[in-house]
């Protein structure tokens, strides 16, 4: 009497007619311990390189290259891990386990091609979109400051700096800004003050030699009694006057 095994796609029957076949010490072998840890590597391997596939294409925060090294490293645990599996899921057949082997790999390295690309289309995607969104946060912050240079003043202010100039002047710089403009408008103004005349100063008398001050003695010499001379004298003005 012959028994039919189940078919890869029926999963259910197929992995029951495996753990029938693990359990029972009359059958050689226990696929069981080829089928789990093969079936873990496998899944690692691959979840490894679909993460590098998204840090590369994706983020791109790994070159290319290094990207696709590493995936080719990856690989070769990834074809064991699934050769175990289909070597105790086909129950030690070489023939099917090969077969088996080779469209799970096909189906992964095409479904890894896909992911890639969809990674790299989003990637770009991203990209694009990020540059635009700056372009135009820079373009509106352009726009807001020109809008606020062009708006007018509203308050205006004064200051007023001043200096002697050592003749009594005084002289003041008023900066005045001027509501509903931006330009600035400077005036320079001057303020006399007066300024008291110097001390009068002694003389020599010329006749008799004594030092006086002509305006406190009439213009006359207290010494010898000599009028002062005209250049000592004030303007419009004449001795005893």
């Amino acid at each position: 009497m012959t028994t039919t095994r189940p078919g890869v796609l029926n999963v259910r029957a197929k992995t029951s007619a495996v753990v029938d076949h693990h359990n029972d010490d009359a059958r050689p072998g226990k696929p069981l311990y080829l089928l789990v840890p093969g079936g873990l590597i496998a899944l690692a391997a691959i979840g490894l390189i679909i993460y590098i596939g998204y840090t590369t294409w994706y983020k791109g925060d790994m070159p290319s290259s290094q990207g696709l090294g590493l995936i080719a490293l990856l690989a070769p645990f990834y074809i064991g891990g699934v050769f175990l599996f289909s070597y105790g899921y086909e129950l030690y057949d070489m023939k099917k386990t090969l077969k088996l082997t080779a469209i799970v790999v096909f189906i992964t390295v095409s479904f890894v091609v896909i992911i890639a690309v969809l990674f790299a289309l989003a990637g770009l995607s991203g990209d694009k979109s990020s540059s635009s969104s700056k372009s135009k946060s820079s373009s509106s912050s352009d726009g807001g400051g020109k809008s606020a240079v062009a708006s007018p003043a509203v308050s205006s202010s004064s200051t007023v700096y001043s200096h002697d100039s050592g003749v009594g002047d005084l002289a003041a710089a008023v900066f005045l800004s001027n509501a509903g403009s931006t330009h600035t408008v400077t005036r320079e103004v001057i303020h006399e003050v007066p300024v008291a005349p110097p001390p009068p100063q002694p003389i020599a008398c010329p006749f008799c030699g004594k030092s006086y001050v002509p305006a406190e003695n009439k213009f006359t010499c207290p010494g010898c009694g000599a009028a002062t001379p005209k250049e000592f004298l004030p303007e419009n003005n004449t001795p005893g006057a």
